[in-house]
């Protein structure tokens, strides 16, 4: 057989093959978006994050994370956690739901939820049922009923507005007491 010959052979095997292979394959292929489909589970989580300079930026446990990467959700339960900034504990967090959304973006603490601020000056607690924080902005807000306690002042607010930050705090409608250590 002459050379030229079995190229054209070789070249139709091969289309043949390769057209055989690609066709027959196509319906058993993974869909890549199938992928964000997925709802992703775990069970005693400890996460332990870093910022952009490396710094340690959160840690936490969780007893169980249910993570919607369509949705962009997650679902935790008994979560604590620890912020720092530039490397010491600033808050602290507990609650035994959350819901994040937004790639936790925006995350609605529920049930028993106890936050607080760590400082120098002295610690300031929140207890309330329900508060949604913004992580980035580390940012405070609820309407409901808040327990906050000071060195110098226990009271209730109806409703909260924190900066972590800078610490500044905006509380409605007090009711409390107020007494200076002296």
């Amino acid at each position: 057989m002459d050379t030229k010959v079995l190229y054209v052979i070789a070249i139709a095997v091969a289309s043949v093959s390769g057209g055989f292979y690609y066709f027959s394959g196509k319906a058993k292929k993974l869909d890549v978006d199938a992928a964000k489909n997925m709802t992703y589970s775990a069970h005693g989580v400890h996460l332990t994050q870093t910022d952009e300079q490396g710094n340690l930026y959160v840690r936490a446990e969780i007893k169980q994370l249910q993570q919607d990467m369509q949705q962009k959700t997650s679902q935790i339960d008994q979560l604590s956690a620890v912020m720092y900034k530039q490397g010491k504990a600033d808050a602290t967090f507990s609650a035994r739901q959350a819901n994040g959304y937004d790639d936790n973006r925006k995350i609605v603490l529920a049930g028993d939820v106890i936050v607080t601020n760590l400082s120098d000056q002295g610690n300031m607690e929140f207890r309330t049922d329900e508060i949604t924080g913004y992580p980035k902005t580390r940012e405070l807000e609820t309407q409901h009923q808040v327990i906050v306690q000071s060195p110098s002042s226990e009271f209730v607010s109806q409703g909260l507005k924190a900066n972590l930050n800078d610490g500044q705090y905006e509380f409605f409608k007090v009711r409390g007491k107020y007494a200076p250590n002296s």
